[in-house]
């Protein structure tokens, strides 16, 4: 019986240093993720053509409340706006106008989640994870507006677009190599959307935790 309650006081006081010091920690490491990505792109564009060779291409960045070209010389995205006009396809910039808007206040919203539930399991809320389902979602939504928006902007081509028979309507490549017209273009995510999934990991990781906390109770 001795063996047994010691056993049963090392299980709860290894959870209970869990709870005071890895979730809290893990909840904030999620916080200096979310504020990194802010400062980097979370998906890029490189489109290559004959006519660009002398520049290496045109390159595009997206960050979560802008979008760019790479070379502060050269205005790469109004060149690429002037392109997508002659096909009929709407300029870089229109798309995602309101979800740019609201970018970084939504993150600072989850950042103030993040904060409030690592207090809040200090204090042991129960349902302090619950709050933690925002943040974790982030960057996975941040992935299927991207493409509703690729889609939308390639499939609906302007029909009086001096070029617009030229081009049949499309789906921009999200991710990998891919043809358009002339252009090759190879597309990935960027360091700020691996950061943003970055605090998703550390969320799973406390969920993980908690669960394993909870079988521990039950056993």
């Amino acid at each position: 019986m001795a063996a047994l309650a010691e056993r049963f006081y090392i299980k709860s006081s290894s959870f209970t240093w869990l709870k005071h010091l890895i979730i809290p920690g893990l909840l904030l490491v999620s916080v200096a993720l979310l504020l990194g990505s802010i400062s980097y792109p979370y998906w890029t564009m490189h489109l290559d053509a004959p006519q660009y060779d002398y520049r290496d291409g045109l390159n595009i960045e997206v960050y979560i409340n802008e979008m760019k070209g790479k070379d502060p010389e050269f205005d790469e995205l109004r060149e690429l706006n002037n392109l997508n006009h002659y096909i009929g396809m709407r300029q870089l910039d229109d798309a995602a106008e309101f979800e740019r808007s609201i970018a970084i206040p939504s993150l600072l919203i989850f950042i103030v989640l993040l904060v409030v539930a690592a207090v809040a399991f200090l204090r042991n809320y129960r349902y302090a994870w619950l709050l933690t389902l925002p943040p974790f979602a982030f960057p996975f939504v941040f992935v299927a507006d991207l493409y509703y928006w690729l889609r939308d902007s390639g499939q609906n081509l302007d029909p009086a677009a001096p070029f617009s028979s030229s081009i049949k309507p499309f789906t921009p490549t999200m991710i990998g190599e891919g043809v358009v017209g002339q252009f090759s273009t190879a597309a990935q995510l960027g360091t700020g959307w691996y950061l943003a999934l970055g605090a998703s990991l550390c969320i799973v990781a406390v969920w993980g935790i908690l669960i394993a906390k909870s079988f521990t109770k039950k056993a």
